[in-house]
């Protein structure tokens, strides 16, 4: 058991603060308690105000459950792909980026979730003039000031205000839900009606989709319009280039019959000219191929023309059958023959006939060689002239080709910018890449409340709640709750716990006398550590003494008096709280005379001592109260009331009034050995005990050691105390200090 403490010399200040060591520190004390021991028993020290937390938890949690309109949840599933599904080839204006595909889809979990989406919804479901949807999400007319019935239609700003109340409660109710490591998400609809959610849940997917294609469309609207400025300007740059072209053409007689293109540039553009004077250079051609043949054949007899002449060769062939029937008559008949001579006649008469055709043969084929080579002559001046106006055409072709290529730049510029603008339109008209993949079904339960899970809530909502306020209690209360803290808080050696006890009912003095019990072996380990703080055993005087009143100094003066008297010592106990006395209610004594007696003068001490029932102990009470007790405590009559005690006694228990407030225990202690600090378990904040303990010091009084009282063992986290039995506590200071 460790020694008395002693209060250093240089101590002078009765407040404790940051710069002045307080007694823990100066006893280099450190707990070393283990933390589950410590959260154990401030657990079961809370455990009324945990369980009653908890309980007022589940309470809560089952009267909300009992109480909350049922809700049904009404799920979509929708599929965003990635890449947008093309009806053509066609690119928009927008490129594809693949490059960060979280980004995309964290993209369009948002705009799922937009104020747009829902004003969308709202407009086409017409929810601003469903008294059904608001009654579905418990707005109804008696609490919704703008869906009241005036008896006519609702005004404007009653319209406003119940779109922007559908709005917010679309937007309230929706859940956006992602399917992890895919491309779906679940679009969810809470609400008190199975068939609004269903209906909501699926008209948000519709709506999305269509919104999607808006934006797109819109996100091509600047393209579109700058496309159509610069078409009109383009097409009025091709009318100018072509109107120029034609008029040039014109001024210089240049007629194109066709032109011929190759990758959108004019290639060939044949002219009038150049066509005729081909024309007119193959009919030359041929006039001369026919007067060389013409010339040819009217130099000779047996031309061609003669012999390849049909009436020619009938009257040959004719002549050669009379000339064959004349040798066949001249064979048999003479020259003379009337036949013969007939047929003579037929022959000089075709003779004459072939001559005759001969002679008309050659005279047309002279008047025919004249005819082609005039006919020569006038093609070969044709052809001159029609030379002669190609090479001029030629000449100012230059200046034509630079107007016809200026035509066709511009009208390659014309058809790209007009074939730009059409895939623009094409491609924001492409399929859209969400599609639906499970529309909502109606809800047959409702998906809220749910029991077991708003206990199961409530429950970890009353243990958090119970933690804050066992956190908060623990850190109100400042007071010393296990006998294990009071030397590293206060530098006092434990003298000994003294546990709390049920029975009430039973005297005082009857437990502490029977030495059977829980409460006698405490107050006798107490004295046996009492026996250890000083050289020669227990101090033959002392006082016992506490912050407050009512932390049962009384009660520990009158038990260690009694373990100690029943050792064989004799003891008296001095009642020296003149303010507010109470030892000679324990022994059921009166109070006519006693320690205020003698410090008034009374020199005799045998009269103020009365004897009691205990054995070997007697009671000196505290006297008429007087005026002012510090002025008389000032004085030596009480050390030398003290000296003549301990002629007659071996032992001097002096019960001293409490610290705080109070001047009197600093100025008894002068006069005795030592003292005993009383602290009450879970009593008077570490930092007055402190301060009392500081007031002690300053007196230079001898600590011998500190003694708890109304410690509950359970509580603690390094007593093992299982005391069964106890005393209650029920002093009140200013009236007769009593056990409860």
């Amino acid at each position: 058991m460790s020694t008395a403490a002693n209060p250093p010399s240089d101590q002078g200040s009765t407040l404790l603060d940051d710069t002045v060591e307080t007694p823990a520190e100066r006893a280099g004390f450190q707990s070393n308690t283990p933390l589950i021991r410590e959260y154990w028993a401030i657990l079961y020290r809370q455990k009324w105000v945990v369980g009653g937390i908890i309980a007022l938890a589940l309470l809560a949690g089952l009267a909300m459950t009992l109480l909350t309109t049922p809700q049904f949840t009404a799920s979509s599933r929708i599929e965003i792909s990635r890449q947008q599904q093309q009806i053509t080839n066609v690119e928009g204006v927008d490129q594809a980026d693949r490059t960060f595909d979280q980004e995309f889809y964290d993209t369009q979990y948002e705009l799922l979730k937009t104020r747009s989406i829902a004003e969308r919804v709202a407009r086409e479901l017409r929810l601003g003039s469903n008294d059904a949807f608001f009654a579905a999400h418990g707005l109804t007319a008696e609490n919704t000031p703008f869906l009241a019935d005036n008896g006519g239609a609702p005004s404007r700003e009653d319209l406003q205000s119940r779109e922007a109340t559908a709005v917010g409660l679309l937007l309230g109710h929706i859940g956006i839900n992602p399917v992890a490591r895919s491309a779906l998400v679940d679009i969810s609809y809470t609400s008190g009606t199975a068939s609004i959610s269903a209906e909501i849940a699926n008209e948000w997917a519709q709506q999305f989709i269509a919104e999607s294609i808006d934006r797109r469309y819109e996100s091509t609207a600047d393209a579109r319009e700058f496309l159509e400025r610069r078409l009109a300007e383009l097409l009025q740059q091709v009318e100018d280039s072509e109107r120029q072209l034609v008029t040039y053409a014109n001024e210089n007689d240049i007629v194109i019959l066709e032109r011929l293109e190759q990758d959108g540039k004019t290639v060939s553009s044949p002219t009038l000219a150049s066509r005729n004077l081909s024309a007119m250079n193959e009919a030359l051609n041929a006039a001369i191929a026919q007067r060389v043949e013409l010339e040819s054949q009217a130099g000779g007899a047996s031309s061609a023309s003669t012999v390849n002449n049909q009436a020619l060769s009938s009257l040959r062939a004719r002549r050669s059958e009379l000339q064959a029937q004349y040798a066949q008559l001249m064979v048999r008949f003479e020259p003379g023959y009337p036949e013969a001579r007939v047929l003579q006649e037929q022959i000089a008469t075709l003779d004459q006939s072939i001559a005759r055709e001969e002679a008309r043969i050659r005279s047309g084929a002279r008047e025919d060689y004249r005819a082609a080579v005039e006919r020569e002559e006038n093609l070969r001046a044709r052809v001159n002239a029609l030379t002669s106006q190609l090479r001029n055409q030629d000449r100012a072709s230059i200046q034509y080709n630079i107007y016809q290529n200026e035509v066709d730049t511009n009208r390659q510029l014309y058809e790209g910018v007009l074939q730009r603008y059409r895939e623009i339109g094409v491609a924001s008209v492409a399929a859209s890449n969400i599609s639906i993949v499970d529309e909502a079904q109606v809800p047959g339960t409702p998906s809220s409340p749910n029991l077991p899970l708003n206990l199961l809530i409530s429950l970890f909502a009353g243990f958090a709640l119970a933690g804050v306020a066992v956190f908060t209690l623990e850190q109100l209360d400042e007071g010393i709750r296990d006998p294990s803290d009071v030397t590293a808080l206060t530098g006092l050696p434990l003298l000994g716990a003294i546990p709390t006890s049920d029975e009430g009912d039973e005297e005082i003095t009857d437990i502490v006398q029977d030495p059977k019990s829980d409460l006698s072996e405490a107050y006798l380990t107490v004295r046996s550590n009492l026996a250890m703080s000083t050289s020669h055993g227990v101090p033959r005087s002392f006082m016992v003494t506490s912050s407050r009143p009512a932390e049962g100094k009384s009660t520990t003066s009158f038990a260690l008096a009694a373990v100690i008297a029943r050792t064989g010592k004799r003891v008296v106990i001095v009642d020296a709280d003149m303010r507010s006395p109470s030892m000679h209610g324990l022994f059921n004594k009166t109070n006519e005379s006693g320690f205020s007696d003698f410090l008034t003068g009374q020199d005799d001490v045998g009269p103020l001592i009365q004897n009691t029932e205990i054995p070997n102990l007697w009671l000196m009470s505290a006297g008429r109260s007087p005026p002012s007790a510090a002025e008389l405590l000032s004085t030596e009559r009480a050390s030398e009331m003290v000296a003549k005690l301990l002629e007659q006694f071996d032992h001097v228990v002096v019960d001293a009034p409490p610290l705080l407030g109070l001047a009197d225990a600093p100025l008894i202690s002068r006069a005795i050995q030592g003292v005993v600090y009383v602290i009450e378990a879970r009593g008077v904040p570490t930092r007055g005990i402190n301060m009392s303990l500081e007031r002690l010091y300053d007196s230079n009084a001898t600590m011998l050691g500190a003694v708890m009282t109304k410690f509950s063992g359970k509580e603690s986290s390094q007593y093992g105390y299982g005391y069964g039995y106890g005393y209650g506590y029920g002093l009140n200071y200013g009236r007769e200090e009593k056990p409860a």
